[in-house]
């Protein structure tokens, strides 16, 4: 059962992600922390990749911010490329979030 769960988190994560990063310029571990808050982490060591994944895809873009009080962070933006990605995205959730409900109705 666990498995077939993280399968369908993993499914659904590069939208989330890319969900994100449209509503804050962000860091890695931010990320971590609202996906631990919403329950949809899968496991942290999946992020970083798939995150590098996107900025090879052009999907995200990043850049760096030095701190006194901590180690530089890579904060992560949307591509306008990702933002188009997005819309695509959120009308695919949508058509089969509304499949699914129809499915379920009868």
């Amino acid at each position: 059962m666990e498995k077939i769960s993280t399968q369908m988190r993993k499914g659904i994560l590069e939208y989330i992600i890319l969900w994100i990063i449209s509503k804050w310029d962000i860091y890695w571990g931010e990320i971590i922390q609202k996906l631990k808050q919403w329950d949809l982490i899968v496991a942290e060591w999946t992020i970083y990749p798939l995150l590098s994944r996107l900025k090879t895809d052009n999907l995200i873009n990043y850049y760096w911010v030095e701190s006194d009080s901590w180690h530089p962070r890579k904060y992560y933006t949307l591509t306008s490329e990702g933002r188009d990605m997005l819309i695509i995205m959120e009308k695919n959730w949508i058509d089969i979030k509304n499949s699914i409900a129809k499915i379920l109705d009868k």
